[in-house]
């Protein structure tokens, strides 16, 4: 299995912030995320800087598609993402059109499984479709109500899909290697770096420790 990818989660609605903690971060991380109160806050001009200063990072931007695949992506791989998000909640019909976009641009489409009640069924039928990367997402609400992805992550690696697999959910130092060895090819970090007091050691903690985990 090749060494997991660090997917920073840029969370902020400041346009500057975004791109200055960008700037600290971005010798330990491999995907800059745009989170989607981010990207709906400052559009599509943030894609277009991040995707100039950083070559060559790979930039997600979480768009969670809910209808219009096609169309709603489409702006946003012309801009210079390398992946965006589709809800697997949409149903195929839009996952389909999400996909459709990320082949025309060569670029990904990442389905995310937040709020889906059949995770395994829906994975399948998006894995069969063409979807690139499978999102095992435990949103923001739901780490509140003390739920973590372990078990959605387990279930989903268990399938043995043709994808890579994304998990988020308030990872952090002491989560990040199990994480790997349930089988994330990338790992989501966002509020264990940002809120550090320094983004950058926090960053280099974390990618030191993703590194070495045994799979």
């Amino acid at each position: 299995m090749a060494k997991p990818l660090i997917q920073m989660a840029l969370d902020s609605l400041d346009f500057n912030a975004t791109v200055a903690l960008a700037e600290q971060v971005a010798p330990c991380v491999d995907i800059f995320e745009i989170g989607t109160p981010c990207i709906k806050h400052n559009g599509i001009n943030l894609v277009k800087e991040l995707r100039s200063r950083f070559p060559d990072k790979l930039l997600l931007v979480d768009l969670k598609t809910m209808d219009a695949g096609e169309y709603e992506a489409t702006p946003f791989y012309a801009a210079g993402a390398d992946i965006c998000t589709v809800l697997g909640v949409s149903g195929l019909a839009t996952i389909g059109g999400v996909i459709k976009a990320a082949n025309a641009h060569g670029a990904e489409a990442q389905v995310d499984l937040i709020n889906v009640d059949d995770k395994i069924s829906l994975a399948r039928a998006a894995a069969d479709m063409g979807a690139h990367i499978m999102g095992v997402h435990t949103g923001l609400d739901a780490q509140a109500a003390g739920h973590t992805p372990f078990r959605d992550l387990s279930d989903i690696a268990r399938l043995g899909l043709n994808l890579r697999i994304s998990v988020a959910g308030g990872i952090k130092a002491a989560t990040i290697q199990d994480v790997v060895q349930a089988g994330a090819s990338i790992v989501v970090v966002g509020a264990a770096i940002y809120g550090a007091p320094s983004p950058a050691e926090a960053a280099l903690e974390l990618r030191k420790l993703a590194d070495s985990a045994k799979v």
